[in-house]
C-alpha cells in the first residue's frame, strides 16, 4: 500500500461518521474563525498552564519550607513543553501564534488582516487568563497558607507582588528596587533572540529544521532564556503577561498591578519581535534557496484544507498540487 499524498484528507484513511462531516463542513465555512480563535486561547492556555502550574510549585514551596517542590529548572522544562504542546496540537488548527508580537509582525510583514490579528490577540490573553485562574483554583489551599506565613513573618507586603510570592505566580514582577533600564535591556534582548530563533526554526530552507522538530526546537529558546535571564525579569511574550496580570488583579486586587515594569513586561516583546523579524528578511532568508522537502509537504497540506474549508476541491494526488514557486508561503507559528 502507497503512503497517502500529503494532500489526502483524514476521511479517506479514517471514515468518519455522516454527521460529524456534516457538522466540520458547517463549523469550516461558518465559524472557521472562532475555531482558529479557540485554538490560539488554547495554544496560550496549554502553555501558561504547565508553567504557573511549575512556578506555583516552586514559590510555595520555597514559603512554605516544602523541600523538592520545585525549581527554576523545573519552571524552565515546563515552560518548555507547554510551548511545545501548544504548537504540536493547535498549530494545524490556527497559525500557531500564541503571542501578540508574533501577530503584529504577521500584520506589518505578511499583510495579515487587522481584524482577524484583533481577535486572535483576544483570544491569545484569555487563554493564559483561564490558565492562571485555573491554577488559583487548585493551588488555592497552599497558596493561602503561604499569604498566611507570609503575614505571619510581617513580610507580605515586601514580598506577595514580586517573583517569589503567590502573586508572582501568574503576574511578572521584578524584585524591589530593581533598575527597570537593566530590566528593559534584558527583556529586550531575550526577545530579540527567541525572535531570531523562531523565524530561523520556521524557514522554509532550512534542512536543519523540519515541522516535526520546530515546536521542541522553539521549546528550547524559551527554556534558555527562562533559565538563563528569569531572574533579571522576563515576560517573553504579551500574552502570557497580559493574561497573568489580569487574572492576578481578578484574585488580589489594584495592588497586583505590577506599576511601571507592567509596561515593560507587556509592550518590550513586540518592537523586539518586530526587529527579529526584519533582521531575519534582510540579513538570513535567502528566497533562491530550495525548500525543504519537508515544509514543501506541509505548504501543500495546508493550501489543500484552505481550500477544502472554502467548499472548493484541491487538485488531485496525480495532478501534483505543490506549488512550483518552491513553496514560500511562510507560516507564522511561534508560542
Amino acid at each position: 500500500m502507497s503512503s497517502p499524498h500529503p494532500t489526502t484528507p483524514v476521511a479517506d484513511i479514517i471514515p468518519r461518521p455522516a454527521a460529524v462531516t456534516r457538522w466540520e463542513r458547517m463549523r469550516n465555512r461558518r465559524v472557521g474563525w472562532l475555531v482558529e480563535c479557540i485554538a490560539e486561547a488554547m495554544g496560550t492556555f496549554l502553555y501558561t498552564f504547565a508553567g504557573a502550574g511549575a512556578t506555583a510549585a516552586f514559590v510555595l514551596g520555597n514559603i512554605l519550607k516544602i523541600s523538592g517542590l520545585g525549581s527554576l529548572l523545573q519552571v524552565g522544562i515546563a515552560y518548555a513543553v507547554g510551548i511545545a504542546l501548544a504548537l504540536t496540537v493547535c498549530v494545524a488548527i490556527s497559525e500557531g501564534h500564541f503571542n501578540p508580537g508574533f501577530t503584529i509582525h504577521a500584520v506589518v510583514m505578511r499583510g495579515f488582516p487587522i481584524g482577524k490579528a484583533l481577535r486572535l490577540i483576544v483570544a491569545q490573553i484569555f487563554g493564559s487568563y483561564i490558565a492562571c485562574l485555573l491554577v488559583y483554583v487548585q493551588y488555592k489551599q497552599l497558596i493561602h497558607a503561604a499569604i498566611d506565613v507570609l503575614k505571619a513573618n510581617g513580610t507580605y507586603e515586601s514580598v506577595m507582588f514580586t517573583p517569589n510570592g503567590p502573586g508572582g505566580i501568574f503576574g511578572f514582577y521584578v524584585t524591589e528596587g530593581a533598575n527597570l533600564g537593566y530590566v528593559v535591556l534584558n527583556e529586550f534582548v531575550c526577545d530579540f533572540i527567541l525572535g531570531i530563533c523562531i523565524f530561523g526554526v520556521l524557514e522554509p530552507s532550512n534542512h536543519f529544521a523540519t515541522p516535526t522538530t520546530m515546536p521542541w526546537l522553539i521549546a528550547l529558546a524559551y527554556g534558555v532564556v527562562v533559565w538563563g535571564f528569569a531572574p533579571v525579569g522576563v515576560a517573553a511574550n504579551a500574552a502570557r503577561d497580559l493574561g497573568g496580570r489580569f487574572a492576578a488583579l481578578t484574585l488580589f486586587g489594584r495592588e497586583a498591578s505590577g506599576g511601571n515594569y507592567a509596561a515593560i513586561a507587556a509592550l518590550t516583546n513586540i518592537p523586539a519581535i518586530l526587529l527579529a523579524g526584519l533582521v531575519h528578511d534582510f540579513v538570513f532568508m535567502d528566497s533562491s534557496r530550495a525548500i525543504n522537502p519537508e515544509w514543501h509537504q506541509l505548504v501543500a497540506s495546508t493550501e489543500a484544507n484552505a481550500v477544502r474549508r472554502a467548499g472548493g476541491e484541491p487538485p488531485s494526488p496525480s495532478s501534483g498540487s505543490v506549488r512550483s514557486d518552491g513553496g514560500e508561503k511562510k507560516l507564522e507559528m511561534s508560542a
